[in-house]
Parts: C-alpha cells; structure tokens; sequence
C-alpha cells in the first residue's frame, strides 16, 4: 500500500503529514448545526476539507502503476475465446463453468415510453458482487482504501476502484487464481464496523436483475500494505471526479451511498458553491414536495406502468446477428457484444477471455438544477429500464446516448435532450466518467449538470419531479430506489 508520487513511485513521507492539509480551492463539506449532526457526518465532513496532496498527484500514481504492469487486451473472434462457447440448444453465450455471468436474450413488453415490444442481448449474473472501501482513521482523518485496479473494459486500463470489486465466482475462486485481496474484511464477521451496507442496482439496461453490494467496513488495526492500493481522504477522492475516466463506477455508487447514510449532516461550505447546497432542513417546508410527497411520486410511478420481460435464448433475439466476432444489430445502433483476450500481471488471474458489452458512442447522463425558494433543487425522472428489478427507479434528467437518436424524430427524442445540450443553461459539472470495465469495453458516460432560471417552469410532466439533494441522497439510501447514473451524479455534486 504506497502513496503515490508524481513520477508514480512511493513516496516517503504518508500522504497524512502534518502540516499538509489546508485551505483548497473549491468546494468544502462542513457539518451542519450540532443538534443536526451525528458521529459519521463530522467525520466525512472533516475527510472532505483534508486534501493532503494535489488531485493530480494520485492520477500520476495511477499512470506509474499503469506503466509498471503490463496490460494487454485483443479483441478476438468468439472461437478463439477460451472457456468460452455458445449453448448448442439456446444460442447463449456461456462459461464452460457454469460461474461468471451469461450473454442471452430478453423480451421486454411495456407501456413506458415510445416502444412498447423489443428482444435484445442482456447479461445474466446471478452472482452478488462485492463493491467494498475499508476506511480507517489516520492522523484522526477518515481515510479509505483506493485500490489501482485493472479491468479489461477500461478506456485506460487502470483506474481508481474501491477496496473490493468482486463477484463471489472470483473471491470463491471459481478462476482457479489468488483470492481477492483484502476480502475478508467484507465476508468475515467480526473484522471490522460498517458504516454502509446496502445492496443496488447495476445498469438495467444491460443487466438483468444485477444487485452489487455497496459496502464501506471501518478498521482500527494494521492493513497489510501493498503497492497497488493507497489511503485517500474523502476531499481528494471528490477533486478527482473533475479529471476523466480516473475514479471508477463502482467506487463512484458505493461513496454516493456511504454520502447518502448521512445525507441530513453533511452540506457543502460557505463560498459560491454554497448556492448549490440543499441545506439538511430543507426537506421540510422549504423544498417543493415534502418527503411523503417525494415517495408517493415515486410509489405511483413505479405503480403506474407495466414491464413484462422473459428470458429468451440469444438464438431468438430478433433484429440482432451473430458474427464470427460480434453480436450487433445490422443499423449499430445500441451497442455490440464482442471478445476479448487479457493479459494483466497484478490480477488474481494473469492470463483470461471472456466477452464484452460495448455500446455504441458516448452516453449523457445530465441533471437539469434550479433554485426553488432559494434551494438548489434537481429534476429527477422515473426511469425504466428492462433489467430494473421494480419497474423504475430514480433517474437523471436524461440518460441516453445521443448518438442513437441522430435523425430521429422530434417526439422520439428523450425530453430535455435538446435543453441539456443547448446554450440556454448554465454548465456547472461537465466530466467524462467510465462505467464498469468488468463488463463493458470503453464504455463511458458524459455527466452533466446544468442550472435554469427562475423562468423554468417548476410544474413538470408526470414522469419528472423536483427533489431537494438531500431527499434524492436518502431515497438512495435504500436498496433499487436510485439508479447507478442518479447515484454517480449525485456523487459529483458533492464534488461542485
């Protein structure tokens, strides 16, 4: 466990230094009044204003790690893709173990949006991966354990990921290869205090039913050190997210709800980003809609469509072909299923296949903002999607890829994509982040935040609402109610 230096190596003296830390530019979190704050809110409040080190120290020691492991993925032809085959009976496409996960087919059938009938490839993976941060207080500063980690979907092959990212297939050893490291901390009772342990959703668009377990333990004891993984206070794992393609999905959903757990004691600092905040109390009878309303909103809209999905082998996805390399509807709309093969020293398992989902372009993940009686309120839509485990949950104010709807009809088009897009709004967060590159390759997501006027209309059509950030962070405290964009998002507004 090593701290990053600028020319990637260690450095020798701990990034919790006295007389490092200090007044930064930007943003500071600070607890709220004492009869509002708990235990856990002051003290992610105090990791945020600790920045001992510049963000672009850390991005320098991702690239040196980057140059001392060699990394190599080749796209190859599915034949050519060990343990890796096409079920004779269903088309699907599976391991030789029966673990990891599974390419096949869906059918979706709803009364939610403009298409109402579709077939499409989807992943299946039943098993619950662990996405977990240690923290550990040093120097009397929470700090959390940031792991260097390879994934062969990456744009940049290494990028800053939690503790833990693992599906039980890995850490059971289903690969044959090492256990993942520092798991036991997440498996075994007794190793450590949790601070958040919730299970979320994935990407239901690409998913069918996946459910991640979004965990942060506290350890008061030695970890064992290692060069692939460093402590970071919270204030500097925030500056990065306005760098691209460094601070991961998975590290990005699991700190959005650990901020979620406490939500109602954490606020940004005095300064000009302090128009931003939603204080904790404004989720009463200064914000739009009281709490009951914000979850009666989303009770009925969950209550108001009907989403019909059934498995169906890969063979009968219509509209799709099969290639000898990829999977791919004839117009490349969407994305394509494809192989890959990977070469990684610093994995439990150095030398693997395994297929890909890669979309088409690069999403939009936008949140449109106002002022409503004078607090920072963002415009939430009811989002659904086929692999949604309850019909919808809690979305951006648009999530799509643009690319997909190039000449497409007006009414077609996703509402407010033209507005995000224009010149009418004020930019406020405008940063290309990653989505998991277990799973996907080069997949990456173009997250926006956009401030209207006052002139913006406050009533909105029934699928979108206003919610306060605080009450948008404590429906994510709950397990299916935010999905992994609103969640990433939600996580860069604390970076504002």
């Amino acid at each position: 466990m090593v701290q990053p230096s600028a020319n990637g190596g260690q450095l020798r003296r701990p990034w919790t230094e006295a007389g490092m830390a200090g007044t930064n530019a930007g943003t500071r979190l600070r607890a709220a009044p004492s009869g509002e704050s708990d235990e856990l809110g002051r003290r992610l409040a105090a990791s945020a204003e600790y920045r001992p080190r510049p963000a672009g120290d850390v991005v320098e020691w991702l690239a040196g790690r980057r140059r001392s492991v060699p990394v190599e993925v080749t796209r190859i032809p599915f034949d050519r893709m060990a343990g890796w085959s096409f079920d004779p009976g269903s088309g699907d496409l599976v391991h030789e173990s029966g673990r990891f996960f599974t390419v096949g087919g869906i059918h979706a059938r709803t009364d939610y949006g403009v298409v109402p009938d579709w077939r499409q490839p989807i992943i299946y993976q039943q098993d619950v991966a662990i996405v977990g941060i240690l923290a550990k207080e040093i120097d009397g500063v929470l700090h959390f354990l940031m792991q260097a980690k390879i994934e062969p979907g990456n744009v940049n092959t290494v990028q800053l990921s939690p503790t833990v990212q693992s599906t039980s297939s890995n850490y059971l050893r289903t690969h044959r290869g090492a256990r993942s490291r520092f798991v036991e901390y997440f498996t075994e009772p007794g190793r450590a205090r949790v601070l958040v342990d919730v299970l979320q959703s994935e990407q239901g668009a690409w998913f069918w039913a996946k459910r991640n377990r979004n965990v942060v333990m506290e350890v008061t004891g030695e970890v064992e050190p290692h060069d692939d993984f460093a402590w970071m206070t919270l204030g500097q794992i925030l500056d990065l997210l306005h760098h691209p393609n460094v601070v991961n999905m998975d590290s990005r959903t699991v700190l959005a709800c650990l901020l979620a757990s406490a939500s109602s004691i954490v606020r940004p600092g005095d300064g000009a980003a302090a128009a931003f905040a939603a204080p904790p109390y404004a989720s009463g009878e200064d914000a739009f809609l009281s709490p009951v309303q914000v979850r009666s909103w989303l009770t009925e809209r969950k209550s108001a469509y009907t989403l019909a999905t059934r498995a169906i082998p890969l063979d009968s996805v219509d509209g799709w072909e099969r290639g000898a390399d990829a999977i791919r509807r004839p117009d490349g709309r969407y994305f394509s299923v494809v192989g890959v093969e990977v070469h990684a020293g610093n994995r439990e398992v150095s030398d693997w296949c395994q297929p890909l989902l890669e979309p088409r372009g690069i999403g939009l993940a936008a949140l449109v903002v106002r002022r409503i009686n004078g607090i920072l309120h963002v415009l939430a839509r009811a989002d659904l999607r086929p692999g949604c485990r309850d019909t919808v949950e809690l979305g951006p104010t648009v999530q799509c890829t643009p690319e997909n709807y190039e000449g497409a009809p007006r009414e077609t088009r996703p509402r407010y994509l033209d507005l995000v897009l224009s010149r009418s709004v004020k930019v406020r967060y405008d940063v290309v982040q990653s989505e998991e590159g277990g799973r996907f390759r080069h997949a990456q997501t173009r997250h926006l935040v956009v401030e209207v006027g006052g002139g913006f209309p406050a009533r909105t059509p029934a699928d979108f609402c206003w919610l306060t950030v605080p009450q948008a962070m404590a429906l994510a405290r709950q397990s299916y109610q935010v999905n992994i964009e609103a969640r990433s998002l939600l996580l860069c507004l604390h970076a504002l």
